[in-house]
């Protein structure tokens, strides 16, 4: 008895990690490729800019750039582009981070 119990809960085991794989593989592939890197974040006059690269050399990219309480500004980069992207005034507070979008 002890001996099926084992081998049912080790089926079960085995199985359960191989969904937990799968759904994390979909997971994966939905997400949209990692193309926009932040260069570089300055203030000149009264706007804050952010410097982005495109290192994805054969596609487009996309991005939003997160900023608390405020409109997140989006928009895109040509392949291996780089930029600098104005997204708001000095009494908007800093950009926290560029999220990648699909294009």
């Amino acid at each position: 008895m002890r001996k099926i119990t084992a081998i049912a809960l080790a089926a079960a085991a085995g199985s359960a990690s191989l969904t937990l794989s799968t759904a994390s593989d979909a997971a994966a592939a939905e997400r949209p490729p990692q193309c926009v890197k932040v260069r570089k974040h300055l203030v000149k006059g009264h706007y804050r800019y952010v410097k982005l690269t495109n290192l994805c050399s054969k596609r487009k990219a996309c991005f939003t750039i997160v900023i608390p309480h405020a409109k997140d500004p989006s928009g895109s980069l040509r392949k291996g582009e780089t930029k600098y992207v104005r997204y708001g005034t000095t009494s908007v507070p800093r950009a926290l981070f560029v999220r990648n979008d699909n294009c």
